[in-house]
């Protein structure tokens, strides 16, 4: 173990998305000290200033930042400036201000989306700015690079602990089922959910279906993530992937077998694929003794229960 946490004050940035959730209730499991968050009314991450406060008043020993805007292929696409702003902002805030109070360690949570599209597969961590990258969803993804480097640069200048972590595709509780700005796999929980309960024929999915994409439930993403707080100390950024992909059909298929909808597929090819194929090469995680423990059906399962629990705020 190279850090332990035993004790130690941990801020999750981002406590109420998605990761920063499963982060927390991974966190739970574990002897720290006290978990902190802060919410939006406690401080914008946004402002540089109101950032610093906060943590200066509350001088968290270790610092996961999991806080993004964060949005599918429709959002990115649309709304590049907010994407490549904000998340610029966020970033930069948090470890500047890790840095100057000297913080023992900060995980900073990136994208599969950094790797050039056209990067031969499965997607290695000295891939990045080899190539072009995705035109749909480039603004987030130099974004997330520049919060690689930066964690690079200070701990190149100054000593800093601190590490980046780079998911693949991600689903489970605490996901966005807005049909226009959700990932895919919460986009079609709620399509087939909603197919079903209308007795529909058939469900459209957007794109051709050929693309392939791998996908990792939260709580797994989490539980590589304490691991790697405990663990890891390197300069280099660290895939976290389960190894394994399939393509948008299939993943479809399956969707609706989980959900209960028996009607036919039909694909919508006037929108974007995204690129052919993402597939993350974790070669380096589990050499360190991480490997995946949820499989892709049960994590649909777990997906569509909470999905279940959440109807009645959509």
């Amino acid at each position: 173990m190279i850090y332990d946490l035993s004790g130690k004050r941990v801020w999750v940035a981002g406590h109420r998305g998605m990761v920063g959730s499963a982060v927390v209730r991974r966190l739970k499991r574990e002897a720290v000290g006290e978990i902190l968050t802060a919410a939006r009314h406690d401080v914008d991450l946004t402002r540089q200033s109101e950032v610093e406060a906060w943590m200066a008043a509350n001088k968290p020993d270790a610092i996961v930042v999991a806080a993004a805007k964060v949005g599918g292929i429709y959002a990115n696409d649309t709304c590049p400036a907010d994407f490549l702003y904000e998340n610029l902002m966020i970033e930069a805030n948090i470890i500047k201000a890790a840095a100057d109070l000297k913080t023992d360690k900060l995980l900073f949570l990136g994208s599969s989306c950094i790797y050039p599209k056209m990067v031969p597969q499965p997607m290695s961590e000295d891939a990045l700015l080899t190539g072009p990258l995705e035109p749909t969803n480039e603004w987030y993804a130099i974004a997330k690079i520049a919060g690689i480097k930066l964690c690079q640069a200070y701990r190149k200048q100054y000593g800093h602990d601190f590490i980046s972590a780079m998911p693949t595709n991600l689903y489970g509780p605490g996901d966005n089922y807005d049909l226009q700005n959700s990932h895919v796999i919460p986009a079609l929980i709620r399509k087939a959910h909603e197919a079903k309960e209308s007795g529909a024929e058939e469900m459209v999915v957007w794109g051709t279906g050929t693309p392939r994409r791998e996908f990792m439930h939260v709580d797994d993403l989490a539980d590589a993530l304490v691991f790697l707080l405990t663990s890891y100390s390197g300069y280099e950024h660290i895939n976290v992937g389960v190894g394994e992909d399939v393509t948008i059909k299939d993943l479809a298929e399956s969707v609706c077998q989980v959900v209960g909808f028996q009607g036919q597929l039909s694909f919508d090819t006037t929108k974007p694929d995204g690129t052919p194929r993402k597939l993350m090469d974790n070669a380096r995680l589990m050499e360190m003794g991480w490997v995946s423990g949820i499989g892709l059906r049960e994590g649909l399962s777990d997906a569509y229960s909470a999905f279940t629990k959440e109807l009645v705020k959509l």
